[in-house]
């Protein structure tokens, strides 16, 4: 419960803190056929990616790694068959209906082995027919779907669901769920898995998406939207939205939970999959060939399953993915997807049905408890070329309407595009009383306190919880402790602040802020505050004037080094800031500021003054005003207050640029100076070699200012990692005017370590990173000196590099940065060690 446990879970996107809540918060539908098992080879080995289907249909799976299968028909069936390239075909005639605990050999057909040459189970690229219907489908995919058309619109009804599955006596009786029993009444079974399952979650919305090829846009307007237990709180259901995003099979890689898996149907499927083509059949009146697919290879982001190919169009008509188990992705035991099209002539395809289905858990064990995310999706309604204005595209900064999720029950009865049958009507019914309950609400509410890190009383919230505790050397022990206004989510007025107190200096400091949200549409928000304590400057290099704020650099649990530069702040701030355009916010604001050396007897951040005592001035006044543009392309939010929660952290772009103008004279003020700064960050996602984070950053000062106003290099004398940071690098090590700096973090999420035997099965990730900054310090600012400390800028370029390993244990990384100039200088640190947990899939 101290400063980095806030840091930690700050490292968590939403989307999977959103898991952590459903964790914690999270009769039976007989199908005519169920079957499950494992398929072993003569040996006793499972075997994987075998073909199980009813014969005489289309209904079929693959089995998992280990060779297990469930599969599940509304039709009856007396028998099923298991193929695999090699063996002899094995037809099974079911003795009931559910037959759950089969198991089933397959021999080796000599036969097969000698016409088809196998080589540690990879199938031949040559010769090969489905590969060649697999060109096929490549060359004629620019001509399907809806990228031939100048405009398009279509309805679209998408119904998400979470459910705790692998439901048991044990799980039944345990003391979580006393006195809310009555839910597993409402239990059903998941007819891919075969594990029984209770519904917790269930959202359903209705839309119109319009598209325009000309301009490359795209508009959903949402006309409906849905859910039982939570139908107020629509950051909840833009979370679980986020966790499917819409793909596209013909892509190389399909990206979702913060990973790129290849497509078995993209082109860099053919160096991934091994391909059989199995049947030629008709599907709903269209002649199709059927390619089952598998990896070549384990450990890497890969799918196993089947697809149909329209034998004229060759153009998808029905598809299912399932991820390997051995997929590197953290939380998530299964991934399921299914995917139809209506093929309309040689030329046209559309998509009719999505349906993606994960199993989240702990662990991928068989027997693990998990929860099930589904999402189904039905598309309908399609109309071509009919153009809109371009300010059609154009979205707006608030898009909230209340009614959207007030329809009626005859609204919803007369638009949806599939009727919820009986089960899903007493999921509606089950929710609504749960949420009612005593025992429910306590558990939500301590998903609400991880999630958040505030503690709910009433109309005012307690924390951050993780900032209670503190340690520096200047300060000694900390307590903290504070509090914000909460209404609702949508509060156009917020109030917030904190208390806290430091042992050592035995001293007090606080922060206070408020803001208010005077206009919806342009989210013109005026805030001020003001703010003493204790901070660590020269922490970051781009200006902030966050009345609350604080860095992780200032404490001292969890430093390499002493970090007794510490700085005594009195921050007030007034701004007004505004959105013309959503995701582009322009913030007025001006700021009085006093700075002096938190700690006289060892740090010191005096500067020559002919008017003061002594000739030297050891306390800092600055007035100044600043203007700044943030701009954040793709980012997602929910809510319409005053404080809008970010959905996809870490997934978008940031451009940032500011302009700051102090004043010599104004309350006091010392110095006139005119400051640009500047920084872009971007995450790239690079195929199936995971995600690349570039960030640069860059600044200059005109005019003389003494050290508290220079910019600083941000040193990490911590062992965590901090972004914008160098590792290597001690604070106050490096001081400029005028600088640049580059930050290149690479993770390849395992691609590497997923070659290796043995290491592939830890599920660990390879991060390497390089970091540089060039700065220079003028002769004016350097003569402005008195604090004793030597000014040095980067101007030779000082880097360092850095490998690591993340994923261990799921939650922690480890780096190791070595310095790559400057060596020479006292106290330089050639190595640094550092770490930081977080939550990621």
């Amino acid at each position: 419960m101290i400063d980095f446990f806030k840091y930690a879970f700050a490292k968590a996107s939403s989307s999977q803190l959103m898991v952590i809540i459903m964790f914690l918060v999270s009769t039976t539908i007989t199908a005519q056929t169920k079957v499950g098992g494992v398929v072993y080879d003569e040996f006793g080995d499972g075997v994987p990616f075998a073909n199980v289907f009813f014969p005489g249909s289309s209904e079929g799976t693959i089995t998992n790694d280990n060779g297990r299968f469930y599969l599940q028909s509304d039709n009856n069936y007396d028998t099923i068959q298991i193929s695999f390239i090699g063996y002899e075909t094995l037809t099974y005639t079911l003795e009931s209906r559910v037959n759950l605990e089969l198991n089933l050999t397959l021999k080796t057909e000599a036969a097969a082995l000698d016409a088809v040459v196998i080589y540690t189970g990879k199938t031949s690229k040559k010769n090969n027919p489905a590969l060649d219907i697999l060109r096929k489908v490549w060359e004629n995919r620019r001509k399907n779907g809806l990228s031939q058309f100048k405009q398009y619109q279509y309805d679209k009804y998408e119904k998400l669901e979470f459910d705790m599955n692998t439901i048991d006596s044990q799980m039944v009786n345990s003391k979580l769920f006393r006195g809310m029993e009555f839910i597993f009444d409402y239990a059903d079974t998941s007819n891919v898995t075969g594990k029984t399952y209770l519904p917790i979650f269930i959202n359903e919305s209705l839309s119109t998406v319009y598209g325009d090829n000309e301009i490359n846009k795209e508009k959903e307007n949402i006309k409906a939207n849905k859910n039982s237990g939570f139908s107020n709180n629509q950051t909840i259901i833009a979370f679980v939205k986020d966790l499917y995003a819409d793909i596209d099979v013909y892509e190389r890689y399909l990206k979702f939970f913060d990973k790129s898996f290849t497509s078995p149907v993209g082109k860099s499927g053919i160096d991934t999959y091994n391909y059989i083509l199995r049947d030629t059949a008709i599907i709903d009146g269209v002649e199709a060939y059927n390619i089952i697919y598998y990896p070549r290879r384990k450990g890497e982001l890969t799918f196993k399953g089947d697809f149909w190919v329209a034998a004229d169009s060759y153009a998808i008509k029905e598809i299912n993915l399932q991820a390997t188990k051995s997929a590197n992705v953290n939380w998530v035991k299964e991934i399921y997807i299914e995917q139809e099209y209506d093929v309309l002539n040689d030329s046209l395809f559309l998509i009719t049905r999505d349906y993606f289905m994960s199993d989240f858990a702990l662990n991928k064990k068989e027997e693990s408890k998990g929860m099930y995310g589904k999402r189904t999706t039905l598309y309908n309604n399609y109309q071509f070329d009919i153009p809109k204005d371009k300010d059609f595209y154009k979205r707006r900064v608030n898009d909230y309407d209340p009614e959207i999720y007030n329809r009626d029950e005859a609204y919803w009865d007369e638009n949806r595009l599939e009727k919820l049958n009986k089960d899903e009507k007493q999921i509606y019914t089950m929710l609504d009383t749960l949420k009612t309950n005593k025992k429910f609400k306590r558990l939500y509410n301590i998903g609400t306190i991880l999630a958040s890190g505030y503690y709910e009383i009433d109309n005012f919230d307690i924390g951050p919880v993780f900032s209670v505790f503190g340690f520096n050397d200047v300060e000694g022990l900390r307590l903290r402790g504070g509090g914000r206004t909460y209404f609702s989510a949508n509060d156009m007025w917020r109030l917030e602040g904190y208390g806290a107190y430091g042992f050592r200096d035995n001293q007090f400091k606080y922060g206070i802020a408020g803001k208010w949200l005077m206009d919806k549409k342009s989210r013109l928000t005026i805030s001020g505050g003001n703010r003493r304590d204790i901070e660590q400057l020269g922490a970051s290099l781009t200006n902030t004037n966050d009345v609350l704020g604080r860095s992780l650099a200032s404490s001292a649990l969890i430093t390499s080094g002493n970090n007794s530069s510490l700085s005594s702040i009195n921050l007030s701030t007034l701004a007004l800031s505004f959105e013309p355009k959503y995701n582009l916010e322009f913030r007025l604001g001006t700021s009085y500021r006093t700075i002096k050396s938190g700690n006289p007897d060892v740090f010191s951040l005096d500067y020559f003054d002919a008017d003061a005592p002594g000739g030297i001035e050891t306390e800092t006044r600055q007035a100044d005003a600043s203007l700044t543009m943030t701009y954040t392309p793709g980012r997602k939010t929910s809510n319409y207050g005053v404080d809008r929660t970010i959905i996809n952290s870490g997934e978008y772009p940031i451009l940032f640029a500011s302009y700051t103008r102090g004043f010599e004279g104004l309350l006091e003020s010392d110095f006139n100076f005119d400051k640009v700064q500047f920084y872009y960050s971007h995450p790239l996602q690079i195929g199936a070699f995971g995600r690349l984070t570039a960030r640069v950053e860059a600044g200059k000062t005109f005019g003389e200012v003494p050290l508290a106003l220079l910019n600083v290099v941000p040193g990490n004398q911590t062992y965590f990692n901090i972004t914008g940071a160098f590792n290597t690098m001690n604070f106050y090590e490096f001081v400029t005017d005028e600088y640049v700096t580059l930050h290149l973090n690479h993770n390849f999420n395992g691609r590497l370590f997923s070659r290796v035997p043995y290491l592939r099965d830890l599920n660990l990730r390879e991060l390497v990173g390089v970091r540089a900054v060039y700065g220079k310090i003028s002769d004016e600012n350097v003569a402005l000196n008195a604090s004793g400390l030597t000014y040095l800028a980067p101007e030779d370029i000082y880097w360092e590099y850095s490998a690591g390993i993340g994923n261990i244990f799921k939650v922690f990384r480890l780096d190791v940065s070595f310095r790559g100039g400057y060596n020479y200088l006292p106290d330089a640190r050639s190595m640094a060690i550092t770490g930081s947990f977080g939550f990621s899939f």
